[in-house]
């Protein structure tokens, strides 16, 4: 992974809340939240919360419980707190998923949507996560599937390689799409500590008002913003464009859709 892959600035958290959370992320919060609250905790800890689709989730489903949600960038964590400004259900803290501020057995569940592929030790986090949970509680987190099974994902890589023959940009395979190996996902969870996880895949469906809106949430709300724009020409915008007329020749113009999967990961803390 590059150290740019996590870096999350400037404008990127913007366009990515505006765009890619309703179009890949808030399908998989819903489901999450709810296998989550299924459960009956007290106390969760959220892993990589971002700017906070699955906070939401999970708060609009709180009976009594309460939740810490943590990211290690600072400015997505600011953006999710400024959607709940009131909720004194929530408890916003910037932490890094290597090295948790909280004290041994303190949550009853702990849920990480879309965060573990960028951790750049995942048994080391997952052995951080085991150490927090109580006896018996829970860690659920996702991973997406390959881009070949992400139909946005893979025409926009095919279209970056259009642009850039040479040198194209690698970041959504690199990271997001390269943790779904499920055997090397097993073997990191149980080297963490836990038993060998359940891992389902699920698939959903993306959908937006235009191709120009997926482009620029793929190119202008995530790390490819600064793959593209090192690139110089020929500039953003113009590539942001060239993914877009790449998207409606496969799915048309006007209101676009595109399937989507991902893995759910479930492990349990023994006692």
């Amino acid at each position: 992974m590059e150290a740019t892959d996590k870096v999350f600035a400037g404008p990127v958290p913007q366009v990515y809340d505006r765009l890619l959370v309703p179009l890949i992320f808030q399908p998989y919060a819903e489901d999450m939240a709810a296998r989550v609250m299924a459960l009956h905790p007290a106390r969760i800890l959220e892993l990589a919360a971002g700017t906070g689709a699955l906070t939401r989730a999970m708060a609009a489903r709180l009976d009594g419980a309460n939740i810490v949600a943590t990211d290690l960038n600072q400015p997505m964590l600011d953006m999710a707190a400024a959607r709940m400004p009131d909720d004194e259900r929530i408890d916003w803290r910037q932490a890094d998923a290597l090295e948790l501020p909280f004290a041994d057995e303190s949550f009853d569940v702990a849920a990480c949507q879309f965060g573990v592929m960028f951790f750049p030790d995942k048994p080391k986090s997952h052995r951080e996560v085991r150490r927090i949970l109580r006896p018996g509680g829970r860690y659920l987190f996702n991973a997406w599937d390959a881009v070949s099974r992400n139909d946005f994902a893979a025409v926009l890589l095919e279209a970056l390689a259009e642009v850039f023959p040479a040198d194209p940009p690698r970041f959504m395979e690199r990271t997001p799409h390269g943790y779904h190996d499920i055997g090397t996902i097993e073997l990191d969870v149980m080297a963490g500590g836990f038993a060998r996880p359940v891992i389902e895949r699920v698939e959903k469906r993306a959908r937006a008002a235009s191709a120009i809106d997926v482009a620029t949430g793929f190119c202008q709300g995530t790390p490819i913003r600064g793959e593209i724009e090192a690139r110089g020409a020929p500039g953003l915008e113009a590539v942001t464009e060239a993914v877009a007329r790449a998207l409606e020749r496969r799915f048309g113009s006007g209101a676009i859709e595109g399937g989507i999967a991902a893995f759910v990961v479930s492990a349990e803390r023994d006692s």
